[in-house]
């Protein structure tokens, strides 16, 4: 599967905010929206436009689908399936990207960055529910428990990024045993829990919706 390889400071700046990219990097002094907090390109200081209407739709969506690390056509069918669901359709999509395996990794402090999660889940080093799982957008559900299998406890890279990520708060959807590196799904996350950024999910439900 395509994924973007690029360098992943430029986004964040591009959105004129921290999508946390690079894990602890994001909270330190090198982060390029602490550096440089205006948008790439030679003529990116110059960038004084306004955004309204489609523009400031398609950047909310990018600014999310940047920050969980999907491509166009998966955000896309994730909103569809958000968009069949019961309930309000923003919140349900917002409720389905922090439900992805790959970002429940992440809340539970076991990778410092979305990339990293996505490639611990997918080398198979994470189960649900006792059975392996190497599928980043797969779903967790209330009382799901989410666990480093045992061949992997040992993974210096999994033990750096919880030590690193023992400052983080963890939702109250999720219960951690960091000791463990094993944590269970409490409940469905609620719209104030969902996710570190300030957006505005109705947004992207117009651009959608046209």
């Amino acid at each position: 599967m395509a994924r973007y390889i690029g360098p992943v400071c430029r986004l964040c700046r591009r959105e004129g905010m921290k999508l946390l990219l690079k894990g602890e990097r994001c909270h330190s002094e090198k982060c390029a929206i602490e550096r440089r907090n205006f948008a790439p390109g030679q003529h990116g200081k110059d960038r004084r436009m306004k955004v309204v209407g489609y523009g400031l739709q398609l950047r909310e969506k990018q600014k999310v689908r940047r920050h969980y690390g999907l491509l166009e056509r998966q955000f896309r069918n994730l909103f569809e399936k958000a968009s069949q669901s019961t309930g309000v359709t923003g919140d349900v999509l917002l409720s389905m990207l922090e439900r992805r395996l790959d970002n429940v990794v992440y809340r539970m402090g076991f990778g410092t960055s979305h990339p990293q999660c996505r490639q611990l889940v997918r080398h198979g080093h994470l189960q649900v529910n006792g059975r392996r799982v190497n599928i980043p957008s797969f779903l967790v559900k209330p009382n799901d428990v989410v666990e480093v299998r045992s061949k992997s406890r040992s993974n210096p890279t999994i033990l750096a990024a919880r030590d690193a990520t023992a400052h983080a708060p963890t939702p109250n959807w999720l219960e951690v045993d960091r000791e463990a590196l094993r944590g269970r799904v409490l409940a469905m996350p609620k719209r104030e829990e969902l996710v570190q950024l300030q957006l505005n999910e109705r947004l992207i439900v117009e651009l959608y919706s046209k």
